[in-house]
């Protein structure tokens, strides 16, 4: 694995320009949360990319993620669809996909149109960000 901090948390969304233009500020957010979360600790941080850019350095693959955005768009998204069991799915207009218990250090945040991404990712950060943060932290102290 390559020379990273211990606490990044990786956000990784489409590369697609739709994806650009409307996931990527979603990603943003998350970064923000998480750095209020990380209580100024330098360690413990979150970089966006894009899915192009991660899945083409192994070298990230080891490290915790938030894939934003849908398999329609994003790629990783498309390959964690089947390996992460979804823990909140709104009337099939939403998803949330992660362990629960905090094994799988990776979260899938998708829907079906920009609008309902957006209310995943606030659903997301609300009720799942602290508990994902706290276990991506506690593996790498």
């Amino acid at each position: 694995m390559g020379d990273y901090p211990a606490g990044l948390i990786l956000i990784v969304t489409g590369s697609a320009l739709r994806a650009e233009q409307m996931d990527r500020p979603l990603a943003y957010y998350l970064q923000t949360q998480i750095e209020q979360l990380s209580a100024g600790q330098d360690d413990r941080m979150a970089i966006v990319l894009s899915d192009r850019f991660y899945l083409t350095h192994p070298d990230l693959h080891a490290l915790p993620l938030i894939s934003v955005g849908g398999p329609g768009v994003n790629r990783l998204a498309q390959k964690l669809l089947k390996k992460l069991r979804a823990v909140l799915a709104a009337d099939n207009q939403f998803f949330i996909q992660m362990d629960p218990d905090g094994e799988d250090l990776r979260a899938s945040i998708w829907a079906l149109d920009n609008c309902q991404t957006r209310i995943a990712v606030v659903r997301f950060a609300e009720r799942y960000l602290p508990q994902f943060t706290r276990a991506c932290w506690q593996r790498s102290s």
